[in-house]
């Protein structure tokens, strides 16, 4: 376990935009960095990350914490590990405490994962070379394909020698088990019966014979491997990989995407091709932002890992029938995603490393640049290639069009593919937009019936509505006096009996719910802040007092017996009124950002960032100064108060008349009577310090 100075270290030096930036093409957005989720689909970016108050917010999907959080739901890592990711990153040794057996034993499992793969791959490359047969074959076809030891070396390559287990063998000499080998898919285990009726288990490396492409994380680290067999062996596959485990997940991954990920940013521009070759052979030729799908076809998983880093991609495939069918299929996907998709297709029999090889880089990036085309432009291209006259066909040409089409989210762009569309196929925009409309509105039925399926799924196991729900504890009505419109805790009339009906409960969402949201984002954003304030001193003289704005509230509250109805704002608050009773630091950013409540986060970091910028051009060209909260902070601070008491009033008042209307005991009466005329004086008093007219 770490203990608590180093984990105190670690948080101190993280920072937090340094951190996401990592896996987030984040922008500078006034005091704020902004960028799209990685945590869910979306066009226009609503991700914010706060470098002061080291919190980041998805405004879309609701996700948030701080930069620990952010690394156990992206990595999906456990605390520690998330700890330990920091402390490499920041150069801080971790101090450790001992650990339980139980604590080792589940710590060790999925770090052993990610120690095997890590060892194996400094293994193959180590005798890439300084292994005789490893200069000879492995080394020897990297450089033959033009590969220079600096590629080699960005992307960790290596080689497997052709023995049955000399890997395995070497790794349990240094102490890996059998079962993390196995886990990880490095070595196979089989169970044969020898000739003596005995049952045996025999083991041999996944990847013998074969150069290897480590296969990384966003984060950099080796979670798996793709083997490349160098034989002309027939019945071996020519690519080998490693199977999905608790750190691998092929249709997850994108090979490169780790050395890859800064260049796209930069370009605002993926390339995606089809192998780990070519993604290398690409970098090696200067196109450094290209990647590959993991032994796999393109998956939607795969797609929004690139969304990450920009919506532009080029799809890049072989020119033979196979590379087009996966270049339509690509192209599909990734308007389903929202991406803005261009297509260059190699002449037939070529694909991008033969390219390379063949004409150089210089000439690859002119080709790369001459022959990119939109959906349009290559979709109709290749299916209109064997229509020629045929209406029949040119119809399934339409449909095709049309279907994919369909898919673009944005209206106006669905429109410019109509006209591009209208004019290659000669026909008019009419019918098209005819058929896309017809096609979209299936689609929408589809979409709504398979929502309705999921929705009956969720209700056959939702709890019993037969079943009686607790109930609630209703609050005894409070009494308020006129006599100082910030206090509302003065003697009264006693409370009416029991006899009298209550009133139906109340709307879950409160009439106050705007006026207790703004004194609780006063608390969380200004709550340290000091402003004047008037009081009286021990002689009874006024005095002007400094004091925090947290400490004005909770007294005003407290001291009124009022309560939030709103539960998470109560939570909230109570978390502000422990700490000013207790004199303790009030609660900050990290403090909600590690909360396990994940409502009670997600509505509090909320506060915290707002999505909205106030833009420096009314400054510095039209003169304007806009005003901040904390240029009239104290004046604020009165009104929401007095506001929410305000309501709290009218709900009282509303009460009141309810129990009258219901009375039918004189003496009731009488004194529900009393409390209106007090509570009517209490709203005047309130009103009048708000400068507002009763009516």
């Amino acid at each position: 376990m770490i203990n608590k100075e180093t984990i105190q270290r670690i948080m101190d030096a993280s920072r937090i935009e340094e951190v996401i930036g990592e896996f987030v093409s984040l922008k500078k957005r006034g005091a704020n960095h902004i960028g799209c989720c990685p945590f869910h689909n979306e066009k226009t970016p609503s991700f914010y990350v706060s470098p002061s108050k080291g919190i980041y917010k998805c405004f879309g999907c609701g996700k948030s914490g701080n930069v620990v959080g952010f690394l156990m739901e992206h990595e999906h890592y456990t605390y520690p590990e998330a700890l330990r990711w920091l402390a490499d990153k920041y150069n801080i040794e971790v101090e450790e405490e001992q650990l339980t057996e139980e604590q080792k034993e589940r710590q060790n499992e999925r770090d052993a994962l990610f120690h095997v793969s890590e060892f194996a791959q400094k293994y193959f490359a180590d005798l890439l070379f300084n292994d005789e047969m490893g200069r000879a074959v492995g080394l020897g076809y990297f450089h033959q394909r033009g590969m220079s030891d600096d590629i080699i070396k960005t992307f960790g390559l290596g080689y497997c020698l052709e023995e049955w287990d000399n890997f395995t063998k070497y790794a349990r000499r240094n102490g890996y088990s059998d079962s993390v080998l196995e886990k990880t898919g490095l070595t196979i285990f089989k169970e044969q019966e020898g000739t003596d009726g005995n049952h045996k288990v025999k083991c041999y490396d996944r990847f013998r014979g074969r150069v290897m492409f480590p296969i990384y994380s966003i984060s950099g680290r080796v979670v798996g491997f793709s083997g490349r067999i160098l034989s002309k062996e027939k019945q071996a596959a020519k690519y080998v990989n490693s199977p999905d485990s608790d750190i691998y997940d092929k249709s997850h991954t994108l090979y490169g995407l780790y050395q890859a990920r800064n260049a796209i940013s930069r370009a605002d521009k993926c390339y995606l091709v089809e192998g780990n070759v070519d993604v290398v052979s690409m970098h090696q030729s200067g196109v450094c932002n290209t990647v590959a799908s993991c032994g796999t076809s393109l998956t939607v998983e795969q797609i929004r890992l690139i969304k990450r880093y920009t919506p532009n991609v080029t799809v890049l495939y072989d020119g033979d029938s196979a590379g087009i069918k996966a270049a339509l299929r690509a192209v599909d996907l990734l308007f389903g995603e929202g991406m803005h998709v261009r297509v260059v297709l190699f002449p037939d029999g070529e694909d991008p490393d033969s390219y390379a090889q063949k004409y150089g880089s210089t000439q690859l990036q002119e080709y790369l640049r001459d022959h990119e085309e939109n959906f349009v432009q290559f979709k109709t291209r290749v299916l209109l290639d064997d229509v020629q006259n045929d209406p029949i066909r040119k119809a399934e040409v339409l449909k095709e069009m049309v279907h994919t089409i369909a898919l673009v989210p944005d209206m106006l762009e669905r429109q410019e593919y109509v006209k591009q569309t209208a004019f290659r196929l000669k026909m008019s925009e009419s019918i098209l937009t005819q058929e896309l409309a017809k096609t979209m509105a299936s689609n929408a039925q589809k979409a709504w019936k398979e929502a309705e399926r999921k929705n009956n799924e969720s209700a056959l196991a939702a709890p019993n509505p037969d079943e009686p729900a607790p109930a609630d504890n209703p609050s005894t009505p409070q009494s308020l006096s006129p006599s100082n419109p910030l206090t509302l805790n003065p003697s009264t009339p006693q409370t009416p009996s029991p006899s009298i009906p209550q009133p139906e409960p109340a709307l879950q969402t409160s009439p106050a719910e705007s006026q207790e949201k703004q004194l609780i984002k006063l608390l969380i954003n200004y709550g340290d802040k000091e402003v004047l304030q008037n009081g009286i001193d021990e002689e009874g003289n006024p005095v002007t007092l400094t004091m925090r704005v947290a400490d004005i509230i909770v007294e005003e509250i407290v001291s009124d017996e009022l309560t939030f109805d709103n539960p998470v704002y109560q939570q909230i608050f109570n978390l502000y009124s422990t700490a000013v009773e207790g004199e303790k630091p009030l609660p900050d950013a990290n403090l909600f950002a590690t909360n396990s409540d994940s409502l009670l986060r997600n509505t509090a970091l909320t506060m915290m960032l707002s999505p909205y910028n106030i833009s420096p051009l009314w400054l510095d060209r039209k003169n304007i100064t806009v005003p901040t909260i904390e240029s009239h902070l104290r004046t604020d601070l009165e009104q929401s108060i007095l506001t929410f008491k305000q309501k709290k009033v009218d709900r009282r008042l509303e009460q009141n008349a309810f129990e009258l209307r219901s009375c039918t005991n004189d003496e009731d009466t009488i004194i529900l009577m009393a409390q209106r005329k007090q509570l009517t004086d209490l709203r005047q008093a309130i009103c009048d310090k708000l400068h507002r007219v009763v009516v």
